[in-house]
């Protein structure tokens, strides 16, 4: 499913308008980017948890040409499902 999938499926659930559910869509996405950037997590009960992590430097070496490289520390996104939706996924 892509965002416009998603935008359509907010549409036809709550009956707004195709830009009203691209607003609620877009709003959600800032709140949780943002709440991310400033170190904090997102949990939505039942459906799971983000949150940003700290990954440590780290050697790798390039497919094509064999060659070492140093990759840097940084911190990424995380998810972690919650119950409900394990359970609605098995």
């Amino acid at each position: 499913m892509t965002k416009e999938g998603l935008i359509d499926a907010i549409v036809g659930k709550i009956g707004c308008s195709k830009v009203d559910g691209g607003r609620a869509l877009e709003v959600i996405t800032e709140t949780i980017t943002k709440c991310l950037t400033n170190g904090e997590d997102v949990t939505i009960t039942g459906f799971g948890t983000f949150s940003a992590r700290k990954r440590a430097a780290r050697m790798g070496v390039n497919p094509k040409t064999g060659e070492k490289l140093q990759i840097p520390a940084m911190t990424v996104p995380k998810f972690k499902a919650g119950k409900c939706l394990k359970e609605a996924v098995r």
